[in-house]
């Protein structure tokens, strides 16, 4: 038995508390104060039942961070028609509206850690968009390096591009001369615009090194 999966169930009425009812619980204090206010004893608390209830449902946090993760990105959307870059664009636009608004989603995809079906399922699914002309390293490493994007992009969702151009502008203000390429590209943003479109611009050059990548080939 897997980590995402409820306990079986013998004889008697269906009780109350569920793998879902303790990751949402869970969230709910993850999206409020951070991932490390997620405690056993406090999720317990919170769904009014005992620490040693939940661990009938997971061993530990660890696998309750896994569950967390599990519920908050959910399943990926069905394929939509189009060709490849199409597909994995909107598979990169969706993944990031899911990242958004869990920030503590990012630090939980840090490091080895139990990885469930909806993951695997998001992970399928870009795989399967992507032409021939790869091997299966480089099919699994674009779906990283676009995977990569998303989630730098979601990290930095509390700051907008525009807010850190103004912050930066304030100290150029007295110190241009000092970072001089710095106050060329952020004089050359104010004139022309283009601001917040990182996770965009990221993207497509993602997206034209492939497509390099595989008309070679």
């Amino acid at each position: 038995m897997f980590f995402w999966e409820e306990r079986p169930r013998t004889r008697g009425p269906k009780p109350a508390l569920t793998l879902d009812r303790i990751a949402d619980a869970a969230i709910a204090v993850a999206d409020a104060e951070g991932l490390a206010a997620v405690t056993m004893q406090r999720v317990a608390a919170d769904v009014g039942y005992t620490k040693m209830s939940l661990y009938r449902y997971v061993p530990g946090k660890t696998e309750l961070v896994a569950v967390m993760l599990e519920r908050a990105i959910g399943e990926p959307p069905v394929g939509g028609a189009g060709d490849w870059r199409t597909a994995l664009s909107a598979w990169a636009e969706a993944l990031l509206g899911r990242y958004a608004p869990h920030p503590w989603a990012i630090e939980a995809t840090a490091g080895g850690r139990p990885i469930g079906p909806n993951e695997l399922s998001w992970m399928e699914s870009a795989l399967a968009v992507l032409p021939g002309g790869l091997t299966g390293a480089e099919r699994m490493d674009a779906v990283a390096a676009v995977a990569g994007q998303v989630r730098m992009i979601a990290g930095q969702a509390a700051t907008t591009e525009g807010e850190l151009t103004a912050t930066i502008g304030l100290v150029l203000r007295e110190h241009a001369d000092r970072f001089p390429a710095l106050a060329a590209a952020v004089s050359d943003t104010a004139t022309r615009g283009g601001q917040d479109q990182a996770f965009r611009f990221g993207l497509e050059r993602i997206l034209d090194g492939l497509e390099v990548l595989i008309q070679r080939r």
